[in-house]
């Protein structure tokens, strides 16, 4: 699984984001789905949980993260988010979404 943060200009430290907060949310998001089926979920009952799908669902939990302050105040400024889930090292899907930047 591979997260990437875009932005147009790195923030006043000259990064895109603080990836140690960012790791750590991921962590949490991801937690979720550990060891489950998805299919079995009540959350997702009646989903087609494909792997576009789960990227998706992702992407938008991780722009709930930047909205709420969890991964810093320079986070704001990403302007997009791209997921990738690796189903085999020939396989792969993912889903980008843009942010609205507050600043």
């Amino acid at each position: 699984m591979d997260a990437t943060f875009k932005r147009a200009e790195l923030d006043s430290d000259n990064i895109v984001v603080d990836i140690g907060l960012a790791t750590q949310e991921l962590n949490k998001v991801l937690a979720a789905f550990n060891y489950r089926n998805l299919d079995e979920e009540p959350q997702f009952a009646g989903i087609n949980t494909s792997t576009e799908w789960l990227a998706k669902h992702i992407a938008d939990q991780l722009a709930d993260k930047i909205s709420e302050g969890a991964l810093g105040e320079g986070a704001h400024g990403i302007d997009a988010i791209a997921v990738t889930l690796h189903e085999s090292h020939v396989a792969w899907a993912g889903y980008e979404r843009a942010l609205r930047s507050s600043g």
